[in-house]
């Protein structure tokens, strides 16, 4: 019996498990949809499908960097309680899927999911975790970083609430620098507490700036306060604001949370000449756990209404 694209889909919607595991339990079972579902719960699958329907919107954020420093990995990875998201289970789980990413640099999440893991699969090593902790654990996002002079430096704020990955490239090997990896730590520290959008002005698409250049001017024009004033004037005052705007979501010209009397791109400019070298900030992601996600909706009440009728 074939089976088509939308099969896949569809047994992977009825069991929660990977587009390759349903793939590959279609072709075993030769495209039987119910004899492919039980060859997934034989491999495990059936307890992540019964929780199939819960919101998973907890959870962490975990990262992993390799010991040379040129590549690093960022994950979410979510369940239904807070409860389970601090616990050593899952958050173990967390960091070691992030080492999976790291150093095998899956293309998507389908392929990660497939990767050998724990003498499982990464799918499978999900499932058991889901049948030890009772909730739905989905794996969301991951981001992979590599660079060939420089480094990957990853922080975690509130014990996976926030995650960044920084990539700073340099002209020189420098990694082992105590005084440049403090100073790229600090600044993805930086970048979870203030949460840029970019590092430098010219990266922020022409349109937007567009936008926000309208929006500020229409505001100078309506202030009774400028009726009177000309529109060179009211010009001026527009760009200067522009400048406020860059400064709100560009990393490169915020004032550094450790020290406000200097810019972020003043840091990196003192740090490279004390170490004779070029030192440039390339990249950075930053993932905030649960971001866009559904929320669960507790109504105890209702919850002792259920029990109490027996529902």
């Amino acid at each position: 019996m074939a089976f088509t694209a939308k099969d896949v889909a569809k047994l992977r919607e009825i069991t929660g498990a990977g587009m390759m595991e349903c793939k590959k339990a279609l072709t075993h079972t030769d495209g039987d949809m119910d004899k492919a579902t039980e060859y997934l719960r034989e491999r495990g699958v059936s307890v992540a499908a019964k929780k199939a329907g819960r919101i998973a919107s907890e959870g962490v954020v975990a990262a992993y960097m390799s010991e040379d420093g040129k590549v690093g990995a960022l994950v979410e990875i979510n369940c239904e309680s807070d409860f389970v998201a601090r616990g050593d289970v899952f958050t173990t789980l967390g960091k070691e899927i992030a080492e999976i990413v790291a150093k095998n640099n899956p293309a998507n999440n389908d392929e990660l999911l497939a990767m050998a893991m724990n003498g499982n699969t990464v799918l499978g090593c999900i499932n058991d975790t889901t049948a030890k902790t009772g909730e739905k654990i989905s794996f969301r996002r991951f981001v992979r970083h590599e660079i060939p002079s420089g480094c990957q430096e990853a922080y975690i704020h509130m014990g996976g609430k926030i995650g960044v990955l920084l990539e700073t490239e340099t002209s020189a090997e420098i990694n082992a620098n105590e005084e440049f990896r403090t100073m790229c730590h600090d600044i993805a520290m930086h970048i979870a507490a203030f949460g840029p959008r970019f590092i430098y002005n010219d990266e922020v698409p022409a349109e937007e700036v567009a936008h926000e250049r309208e929006i500020l001017k229409a505001q100078a024009m309506n202030d009774p306060k400028n009726a009177n004033k000309p529109a060179a004037v009211l010009e001026k005052m527009t760009e200067g604001r522009i400048g406020k705007f860059y400064k709100e979501i560009c990393l490169i010209d915020q004032d550094f949370a450790k020290d406000p009397s200097i810019t972020i791109s003043a840091l990196v400019a003192a740090q490279a000449k004390k170490l004779g070298t070029t030192i440039t900030l390339k990249r950075f992601t930053r993932f905030v756990m649960g971001e866009g996600l559904e929320k669960k909706n507790e109504n105890f009440a209702e919850e002792i209404a259920k029990m109490s009728s027996g529902n």
